[in-house]
Formats: structure tokens, sequence, C-alpha cells
């Protein structure tokens, strides 16, 4: 179905390229915002869209409305916003100065206090709705975007995205709507505790998640993580078929049960890495706080302690400062002991 609702995608990156350039294809009109350098690559060669199944797609460069202004923002009814979680004040402060009150504006972005940030910084003068971006988007250069893990994406059910929902149809950036965002962000951020393990290793995500080692840690920062959420009265949700509750035991399996069972059934490609661990390659702040961090936030509020997170965003904060990647082993003795 083509048409649809006005879409803007702010802070259009390797996630909101690949999102926006699906919705595109799709025949939604979309307008990306972004850096000087994403624009000059995709006004050379357009947007060239791919996944794990084989999927594929072409925007030429002439089809693809991308620019480094807010100007872009004036008519949307829908804002997409895929900016790194530190810059969403500044984001919500753009929205309020450019775009018309009352479009929807989508938080498609790791952590679960952006929402709260956007409402702050939105004054109640536009529509705030909570997303969950599942999977993985790597960008290969020359206008390429890869999206390497299987997910649905998420958005809270309103009006707004519920047409837009429509007008995206099926395929690789279908929109899915729910009732129970809060749940799904938290069950999402338990999952995203990989990404500072895969960027510490310094390895792919299909190498990293066949070392135990590097699993043990993971399942012990989401065992601490399904604690705190239950003193806090949160239920995580799946987004996928697998219950938050159970992950730890299945990341924390052996070997030879992990990598022949388990991980043949996630669509994870050769080319997948997490969005941290780009992040690190090129120099960039990392999210931490907004992942670990948030759990270590949490615990803070519970009067408790979160040692596991907390030495994992320790680590992360090094590996910022230029520390090497870290061996299996190596991760597991500097948090587990």
């Amino acid at each position: 179905m083509a048409g649809g609702p006005k879409v803007a995608i702010l802070g259009a990156g390797s996630v909101g390229c690949f999102i926006g350039g699906a919705w595109a294809a799709a025949g939604v009109p979309v307008t990306f915002i972004g850096r000087p350098k994403m624009a000059k690559d995709i006004d050379e060669h357009g947007l060239t869209l791919s996944d794990y199944s084989g999927w594929q797609a072409r925007l030429a460069p002439g089809d693809v409305d991308y620019r480094c202004g807010p100007e872009g923002l004036e008519d949307a009814q829908v804002i997409a916003l895929t900016v790194k979680s530190g810059g969403t004040a500044d984001a919500a402060a753009e929205i309020a100065r450019h775009a018309s009150p009352g479009a929807l504006v989508i938080s498609l972005q790791n952590g679960v206090s952006n929402v709260d940030v956007l409402e702050r910084g939105l004054g109640g003068r536009f529509e705030v709705a909570r997303g969950v971006v599942p999977y993985n988007v790597a960008y290969l250069g020359n206008g390429r975007f890869h999206k390497g893990v299987a997910g649905d994406l998420y958005a809270e059910r309103r009006a707004g995205a519920r047409a837009l929902a429509d007008a995206v149809g099926t395929g690789p950036a279908a929109l899915k709507l729910s009732d129970d965002m809060l749940g799904l962000a938290w069950g999402k951020l338990l999952i995203n505790l990989n990404n500072a393990i895969n960027a510490l290793s310094g390895r792919t995500l299909l190498n990293e998640l066949k070392q135990r080692d590097y699993r043990r840690v993971l399942a012990a920062s989401m065992r601490e993580g399904l604690d705190l959420l239950k003193r806090a009265d949160i239920e995580p949700s799946a987004s996928g078929g697998i219950s938050p509750k159970t992950l730890p035991r299945i990341i924390d399996a052996p070997d030879w049960l992990f990598n022949n069972v388990f991980l043949q059934k996630w669509k994870i490609d050769a080319k997948a890495r997490s969005s941290m661990a780009d992040d690190l390659a090129a120099g960039r702040r990392t999210e931490i706080d907004y992942i670990n961090g948030e759990l270590v936030q949490l615990a803070d509020s519970l009067q408790r302690s979160a040692p596991v997170n907390n030495a994992i965003v320790e680590l992360v904060r090094k590996a910022e400062a230029g520390a090497e990647p870290l061996a299996p082993m190596a991760l597991r003795k500097a948090v587990l002991g």
C-alpha cells in the first residue's frame, strides 16, 4: 500500500536509514535528517538495503530526500527518532522549534528513559510514543545498509502509528503495534546487554556468542537485571518467542548445546556486529549509560547494587579510552572474578 503519513527520520544513521529506506521502498513519503557525511554518501550512491534472508531494495539518489537541516520536520506527521540516546534532549528541542505541534514522535532508541526526556522537552505539544528496534543494522559504505539479525519493529499503539503500519505493510521494516511497550523496552534492554559484551570482545556477534565465557558474563548481567526488575515490580516482555526469564539459562548453556541448537535457530549472519562495537570502532562515545547503565541507575533507586553491570560499564569506559578487546576468559575474570 503506497502513501501513508509523511515521515521524518531524525538522526538518520544506520538504523534510521534502513528503517526509513524500507518504508520509502514501500511507498511511504520519508524525509531523512542526518549528518553531512551520510548525506554525501547517499547523494552519490542512493540507498541499498539488504537483510539476512537475502531481501534487497534500492532507492536511486534522486529518490532519497536526505537533508542536514531541521526543515524536513516542518510538515512531518510522524517523526521517527533514531538519534543516539545522549542526543535526545537536543533532538526534542529541535522538534519543538521546527515541527508541527500534534505530530507523533516515536522513540526508536536504546534504553527506557528517552520517552521521559522527550515528554519533558516537548511540553505536551506533541504525541510521544515508545518504540523498539530489536535488530542490528550494519553500515557497509556506499549507501549500503544491512539488517543482520531477525526481529520486528514495534511501536506504541496510536492512531498515527496505525496509519504508518498499514502503509508500510509487511517486509523487513514492518511496524507492529503493542499496548505493552514499557515491558517490551525492558525486555529489549535485557537482550541489548549483549551489545557491551560484543563491543568488548572485538568480534562479530556470531563469533562472540560461540564462546561460553562471553555468554557467562552476558547471562550474569541478565540475571542481575531480572532480579532488579522483579524488585521494582517491572515485568519485561518478549518481542520474540523466548521469555526474558528463560534467556539466561539458554545463554549459559554448554557450547555443544548452545551452538548446535539455540544459535542455529537465531538468524544472525556473519556481518552482524552490535551498534556499540561500531561506536567503539569509530571512536564515538557509546550508549552504555542507556543500556547496562539503566540497570545501575535502577539499582541505585532501589538502594541495591548491580556489581556485574557496573563492572561492564567501567570496562566499556576503558574501551572508549583505548583499551584493547578482551579474550573470553579475560572478560569473565574481569567481571565475575
